[in-house]
């Protein structure tokens, strides 16, 4: 069995189904997109095991405390691997974590974006260990998210190079 679902099952962690569109809601994009050896990772929000939106709905420092934006964060990370599953058939092709951008739903006032999206980081750095999970990444705060969801983040991955 792949190493990453062997830990992901070891820490009792489901990933969830492809996200869906709201009803009526058109969604003209891949979720992940792979361009030789990189996917970049479309934007993903915090989905429950049955690919549903998970609660709460909201802005950090209003109706979202910075726990609850982080779990919100680490169910993003579940959401986007969910993704790249689909996609890779493996995650143990994902050779490198390039790149995170994390944006917060965020009411006035609140900056502790990072503190939130620490929850997706220390998922991957978990799963994928430090070599592999190592990324840069940037953590900011926007007045609003689609579906009032509390974060939203993407990403880029480097791919295992295999040969010919």
């Amino acid at each position: 069995m792949a190493k990453i679902e062997t830990k992901l099952r070891a820490l009792g962690l489901i990933l969830p189904p492809p996200p869906k569109a709201p009803p009526g809601v058109t969604l003209p994009f891949q979720f992940v997109r792979i361009v030789g050896h990189r996917a970049m990772i479309s934007g993903h929000g915090p989905q429950n095991p049955d690919g549903s939106f998970a609660q709460p709905f909201g802005k950090l420092g209003r109706e979202v405390s910075v726990e609850q934006g982080y779990t919100a964060a680490r169910l993003t990370a579940l959401s986007m691997l969910g993704s790249l599953q689909q996609a890779l058939g493996d995650l143990d092709r994902i050779a490198a974590w390039s790149r995170v951008f994390g944006m917060v739903n965020s009411a006035p006032g609140f900056n502790q974006q990072p503190s939130v999206i620490n929850g997706f980081s220390d998922l991957i750095l978990e799963l994928f260990g430090a070599e592999v999970g190592a990324h840069s990444r940037s953590a900011v705060g926007l007045a609003e998210l689609p579906f009032n969801i509390p974060v939203e983040i993407e990403a880029e991955v480097e791919l295992v190079h295999r040969g010919a």
